[in-house]
This record gives C-alpha cells, structure tokens and sequence, in this order.
C-alpha cells in the first residue's frame, strides 16, 4: 500500500537528493575550470615540449615528466611503507586485539588522520630528514624515502580505518565454520576473514593511494623540491618535486594568464586525471569482485 510522504519527509528527501547531485556539479565545475585555465598550455607549449624531461619555468622549459615521475615515486613507497602496515593493523585490531585495546587503538589511530600535514613535515625537516642523512650517507636527507615514510604516515589511518570496518563487517559465523572444522586462529584470519574482506581492503588500499597522491605541505617540505627525472635503483635517495608540490610553490608567483600559469592548471589536470583514473580502477576491480562473489553464492 503506497502511503503519502509528510512535508517533513519530502523536505528531508530533497535536501538528501540535492546533496548528491551537488557533489557531481562540483566535480564539473572543477573540470570545467581545470580545462578552461589549462588546455591553453596545448597551443603555448609545444607538446613535445609539455612532455620533455626539463622543467625550469624561467627559461620557458616547461617539461612536465620530472613532476609526474616524482609524484609516482613518492605514491609508489608511500603505498609500500603504508600497506603493511595498515592492514596489519587493521587485522590485529579486528581479529586479534582483546576489547579493551581495541577500544583504545581505534580512535587513537582515527586521532592521527586529523594530523596538520604541515606539522608532519616540519617533524620530517626536524628529525626524520636529518637521521636519514646519517644513517644512509647522503648529502641530502630531503628525499623521496623522506616523504614516502611520512606520506605512509599520513595514509596509514585511512588505510587502517577502512581496513578493520571491513573485516568487522565479516559474518561471526565465517570464523565460527572455519574454526569447527579444525582451522587454527590465524588460518581462519588469512584463508577465512581477509580473503572475505578483500573489497573493503581493496578500497581502504586505494584510499590511501589517493590520499598520497594530493598531499601538497608534507612532500613540499621535505621531498628536496628538485625537478629531476628519476632513474635507477637509487631514485628513493634523490630529492624530488611532486604535482601538488609544484604547483603550490609557484602558483602565487605566476602572473594571471601567462604560459606558466596555463602549464600550472595543466599540470592540474594532468592530477586530476590520474586521480580519477585510480578511482575508476578501484570501481571497476570492485565490481568485478562483487559479481563473483555473487556468482558463488548463487
């Protein structure tokens, strides 16, 4: 039987609809401005050049494969140093941790997302960019393993948050089944729970992906600042210039309209790009997954 909607209920519901679709008109408008200040760069630069391995805006070299290799590498270790860790983490608190702790450890790790990236980096220049010059030999400790250790930092509670939800989410009776036929605690956690929550998982990791990818302060501050390209094994050991770095840095010194301005904002789709393709491969894996697990149940 339909029922009738009070004027409280379609009010609520409109404003419910209304914050949806103003989220896409956002994400538009955003693409819309990014485009518009951007692919003017296309008919300034020529693309061979857009896409060189110079980038020194005062000698018109606007070569944008420094910035982007940089922010890869950087994304790259902070997903290695956050990605153990995180879902360690997230399954000793989860699966392994008595109540008690975890009541203490899962806000306190929710406390380190609300961190100032600003105050992260001035820890990094202060402590972990100086012991990592003595300890490795180098002539620079402001580096891409600097700012991977401390983008691994800024990821890890996103990581870990999202992470034990989804094993939490994990039916009691799957690790009850698993246990009654014999399964030791930590065959049931790694052939059991994980391999249940491995979507969840999948999002936390990509989460965190993109959390790294749009840090500005941190890898602004201790990452070297140094528009190289990177190459061999030592790339971690060298300074480097990230997207978000650049652009932060040089945006306020560029006059309104000029080429380095409209390379800047094209330095900002290129961002944008990638940002969206990692979420859509994060969509795409996740609803493949979705849809086998509902092949098996069925």
């Amino acid at each position: 039987m339909q029922t009738t909607l009070t004027f409280r209920e379609r009010l609520i519901t409109t404003l419910i609809k209304t914050s949806g679709y103003s989220a896409i008109v956002f994400v538009l408008l955003i693409l819309y401005f990014l485009l518009d200040s951007g692919l003017p760069a296309l008919a300034e630069v020529p693309l061979g050049d857009l896409f060189s391995t110079r980038w020194y805006p005062i000698e018109d070299y606007f070569g944008i494969l420094p910035l982007i290799s940089g922010s890869i590498v950087v994304t790259i270790g902070a997903l290695l140093v956050a990605f153990p860790l995180g879902i360690g983490t997230a399954i000793f608190i989860a699966e392994i941790a008595p109540r008690w702790v975890r009541e203490i450890l899962k806000p306190l790790v929710e406390l380190l997302a609300g961190l100032p990236s600003v105050m992260l980096g001035f820890l990094g220049i202060i402590t972990l960019s100086p012991l990592l010059r003595e300890m490795l030999n180098l002539p620079t400790g402001l580096s891409a393993l600097t700012a991977s250790l401390l983008l691994g930092f800024i990821s890890l509670p996103t990581i870990v948050s999202v992470a034990e939800d989804a094993l939490d989410a994990v039916p009691k009776s799957y690790r009850d089944a698993s246990l009654a036929i014999g399964a030791t605690e930590w065959q049931t956690i790694w052939r059991v729970t994980v391999p249940a929550a491995r979507t969840g998982i999948f999002t936390a990791v990509m989460l965190g992906v993109g959390r790294a990818i749009g840090e500005t302060m941190t890898v602004m501050m201790v990452a070297g600042n140094a528009p190289v390209m990177l190459t061999g094994l030592g790339v971690f050991l060298s300074p480097v210039r990230t997207m978000t770095a650049t652009i932060a840095a040089e945006m306020g010194e560029v006059a309104q309209d000029s080429t380095h301005y409209h390379v800047l904002f094209f330095v900002g789709i290129m961002l944008f790009l990638i940002s969206l393709l990692v979420n859509v491969t994060a969509s795409i894996v996740i609803f493949r997954q979705a849809k086998r697990s509902e092949r098996i149940l069925s």
